[in-house]
């Protein structure tokens, strides 16, 4: 600033120069910022612990079900606005089941629910679709990317594969088989930071995936290249457990958040003090410079302590100007004394208690919100990686803090807060109403149920349940497009050096770094892939086949909706279908073949309501 007025003073700013002089003074004012006011700070709303709340009054008390239902109600009320009845019983067995497992029910699921009228239907519906082992591999779809889970590198040499990742399935069966036992969050979180180091860990290093697949760059040994490694496991780490940005104070101190640059190094120097490795079985290191083929079938990808030391802050981000040492320590916000240092070794078992303990205002609220993201279609916070002062505050404040704190209550139980969401009356509203849509057009105050569209995961495995060609098979990756590839897109390989096309081409995120949600596009270039690829053809051709058994064109047409939307056709539909089977073929594909591509390709088959 001091700069900007003696050049003001000289005369040297003149004419067009003034606006550029504002801008430099305003670039200068911003980057002076004032002291931190920890006390201050604080009292915003992530960083202060959430607690209970007593649930609303609100007059139309027979609708809540579960505690959720309250909070939503009073605001509704509050506008004046009224729930959207129930969903239609086929509509909601459809809805529940991709949300609980990624797959559609079958017909003779959906026929059997809507004629249960028993009370206990619907929660009975729920446990069986939790209890199967679709529900873990559902949600371990959800978590891979926000671990920028992947295969490989983003550079790549010649042969050179010394640092792929040919076992990174462990990792992704460990997510699988987590969500399954409904491990406790808070030990899912620790295991992943330090399972090597924590009591119960040694049976769980597969979890050190997290942090030992993460990119790796070429000339390791050279501090600039070292300095962009410490940053991922930073970013990665802050971003997925507690929303925050830390990695925006490397060169300076946060623009926005309480959070300085001695609070980066100072987790900087955590991943500094930690080795990636690949693991025999046998507990030793695998050879250092072995290509990804000569890696042992039991290798684990992880991580483990090394000389622990601290890093000095460096000026600007530039690793050449060295300013004072930052202790390897927490961040200094959530800190209770402020700025307790780390003292064993590198000190990720202690980075891990301080993101998995209770009294942490962040770590419950971003896994939940991240958690009714997925299960109502639009998270409660719209910046599910970022809680601090940049981000949005939360729609439903007060829902938000009560479910974070009976979360952290009830155990850390991921299955139980599921369960409290999808068997909630909000839940199970339809997507159909238009009541409320000059009030809130979009459904901020959740007056009905969102429709969602089906990620690439849930599209293609769809494809592949109905046809009856899905293959309950995981272990080791196969590539997504080898026609013999019949298991989950889970199990598909991802890459960070050339992401697979359909994957690429249906918004799959980068696998480079953190993917705090999805893009959902809509481009020609997705319906030219299903008219035109070798998988929806064949797997067109299959349905069709299996509609070969209905004897009447109107029994084809029904035994598709019915397998394709759990609901039956409406008169005008099979008609229209009717006629389409009945045109003459041509030589390419039958009329069948098409009909079912057709389907395929629909919007009703691609989105739930």
């Amino acid at each position: 600033m001091d700069a900007f007025f003696y050049f003001w003073r000289s005369g040297r700013i003149r004419g067009g120069c003034i606006a550029y002089g504002v801008i430099l003074y305003l670039i200068l004012a911003a980057s002076a910022r004032a002291e931190i006011d920890w006390d201050k700070e604080r009292e915003f709303w992530a960083f202060r612990a959430p607690v209970r709340k007593c649930v609303p009054r609100v007059e139309k008390d027979s609708w809540p079900a579960q505690p959720i239902d309250f909070f939503v109600l009073a605001r509704l009320e509050g506008r004046g606005l009224t729930p959207s009845p129930e969903a239609v019983r086929n509509a909601l067995i459809r809805r529940v089941t991709f949300d609980l497992t990624g797959l559609p029910p079958r017909p003779e699921q959906v026929n059997a629910f809507v004629a249960d009228s028993e009370i206990d239907s619907y929660p009975r519906l729920v446990e069986r679709l939790m209890d199967s082992r679709a529900f873990g591999e559902h949600l371990a779809s959800l978590w891979l990317p926000l671990a920028r889970y992947a295969e490989d590198q983003a550079h790549q040499v010649g042969d050179d594969t010394k640092f792929f990742y040919p076992n990174a399935y462990k990792y992704r069966a460990w997510v699988v088989d987590s969500f399954n036992a409904d491990l406790p969050y808070d030990r899912f979180l620790k295991y992943q930071i330090a399972a090597d180091k924590i009591e119960g860990g040694s049976e769980n290093l597969a979890a050190l995936g997290f942090l030992g697949l993460g990119p790796k760059y070429y000339n390791r040994n050279r501090i600039e290249v070292m300095a962009d490694e410490w940053e991922d496991r930073v970013d990665t780490v802050t971003r997925t457990t507690l929303g925050l940005t830390v990695a925006c104070a490397r060169c300076h101190d946060h623009k926005f958040d309480p959070i300085t640059m001695a609070d980066y190094y100072g987790l900087a120097g955590v991943f500094a003090s930690t080795k990636m490795v690949n693991k025999a079985s046998d507990g030793e290191a695998e050879k250092k410079d072995a290509n990804a083929d000569k890696m042992g079938s039991a290798t684990l990808h992880m991580v483990e302590d090394g000389e622990a030391k601290d890093l000095n802050i460096f000026i600007r981000g530039n690793p050449e100007r060295k300013g004072e040492v930052a202790e390897r320590r927490f961040l200094r916000i959530l800190s209770k004394c402020g700025s307790d240092r780390f003292k064993v070794g590198s000190g990720r078992e202690e980075l891990a208690e301080a993101i998995a303990n209770p009294m942490n205002p962040l770590t419950a609220r971003v896994f939940v919100n991240r958690v009714w993201g997925a299960f109502f279609g639009r998270p409660l916070v719209a910046t599910p990686s970022n809680f601090g002062h940049s981000g949005q505050p939360p729609s439903h404040p007060e829902l938000l803090d009560d479910l974070a704190a009976r979360f952290m209550e009830n155990g850390w139980s991921v299955k139980g807060l599921v369960r409290e969401m999808v068997l909630s009356s909000t839940y199970r509203q339809s997507s159909l109403e238009a009541h409320g849509s000059t009030i809130d057009p979009e459904n901020m105050l959740l007056w009905r149920m969102n429709r969602k569209r089906l990620s690439v995961e849930e599209w293609r495995d769809a494809v592949l349940f109905v046809t009856g060609d899905l293959s309950d098979r995981g272990g080791k990756s196969l590539e997504l497009d080898d026609a013999k590839n019949h298991r989950r897109t889970l199990y598909g390989r991802v890459s960070r050096l050339k992401l697979n096309d359909t994957l690429m081409q249906f918004d799959y995120p980068d696998a480079n770094v953190h993917a705090e949600k999805r893009a959902v596009t809509t481009t020609p270039i997705q319906k030219l892939f299903v008219l035109n690829s070798a998988f929806v053809l064949k797997e067109s051709a299959a349905f069709a086949d299996d509609l070969r058994n209905e004897r009447k064109d109107e029994e084809k047409v029904v035994q598709a909706y019915r397998v394709l939307f759990g609901r039956e056709p409406r008169p005008e539909e099979v008609s229209a279908g009717s006629a389409f089977l009945q045109k003459a073929e041509d030589a390419e594909l039958t009329r069948l073949h098409r009909y079912a591509q057709v389907l395929f390709a629909s919007n009703e088959f691609l989105y739930v309501d």
